[in-house]
């Protein structure tokens, strides 16, 4: 079973949510598929080693062929070839490594390479029968879906495996959340959270994704996040109050499952209720 937690915007306890759900299930796979900025393993602490590193194949143009006829600059949709009267230039933070260009060029003086744009890296223990996989987008990369495609490619099918999505609603996410057998939105009761949240839902309801939500510091802003999952039938799978304990555990990097256990009895809870909403019992 795939589960996806996502958001409409950052900083709504996402991670929070990944992990200590994970934790919870004591035999899952996690994916940090937020490859800009992994942050999982600050909670799990666990050894990191690199399996690979990921690329994507640029163009590299033969002066000695090239007749500046423009085709390669024709059939790239992201603009990122243009033609000079000293020749092609490419530029690399705009190419998505389709090979339109190779395709189109006459001349045969179009080849590939690959330029690496960051890495996959894996747990080398099991604490707490965690395995963690994360995706590093090397600094500058624009890029984030090919490291994603790469991470999933290490899917455990045999695991419960938990994929803790970048924030939004972009290319990344979309990424990161297909294939999922259920999506966990994760919000906070405010203005700004129910606006993002109803953008995530939007796209999840696009994608033929079913769907619920934990309202993450529950006891804080106003009610218009309940009113609304009330209104549409949206499940509300879990409340996490504003709590100073759960706060102080947080900025020690300790997930609140591994202190305060009547927590992974709710997590527990929450994923029995997914695997009926599923039918995956």
């Amino acid at each position: 079973m795939r589960i996806a937690i996502a958001s409409g915007k950052g900083g709504t306890g996402k991670t929070t949510v990944s992990v200590n759900l994970a934790l919870s299930l004591e035999n899952a796979q996690l994916l940090d598929c937020d490859v800009e900025e992994p942050n999982c393993n600050l909670f799990l602490d666990h050894p990191l080693q690199k399996v690979k590193d990921v690329g994507i194949r640029v163009p590299a143009i033969s002066k000695d062929k090239c007749t500046s006829c423009g085709k390669c600059a024709e059939a790239c949709r992201f603009n990122a070839l243009a033609v000079l009267l000293t020749g092609v230039i490419l530029f690399p933070k705009l190419c998505h490594g389709c090979g339109a260009c190779s395709i189109a060029c006459p001349e045969g003086a179009i080849s590939e390479v690959t330029q690496v744009i960051g890495s996959i890296e894996k747990s080398a223990s099991h604490t707490h029968g965690i395995e963690l996989y994360q995706g590093v987008l090397n600094i500058g990369e624009p890029m984030a879906s090919p490291i994603i495609h790469a991470l999933k490619g290490h899917i455990d099918n045999s695991r419960t495996v938990i994929i803790d999505s970048p924030p939004g609603t972009s290319c990344p996410v979309i990424s990161s959340i297909t294939g999922a057998d259920y999506c966990i939105l994760v919000t906070e009761p405010t203005p700004f959270g129910l606006h993002d949240l109803m953008l995530a839902v939007d796209l999840v309801k696009d994608m033929q994704i079913p769907y619920g939500i934990i309202i993450n510091r529950h006891g804080t802003g106003d009610e218009g996040v309940e009113d609304h999952c009330s209104e549409n039938n949206i499940p509300v799978l879990m409340k996490i109050p504003y709590d100073m304990r759960i706060a102080e555990l947080y900025s020690e990097g300790i997930p609140f499952v591994l202190r305060m256990p009547r927590w992974k009895d709710r997590f527990l809870d929450t994923f029995r209720e997914l695997q009926v909403l599923t039918d995956r019992c």
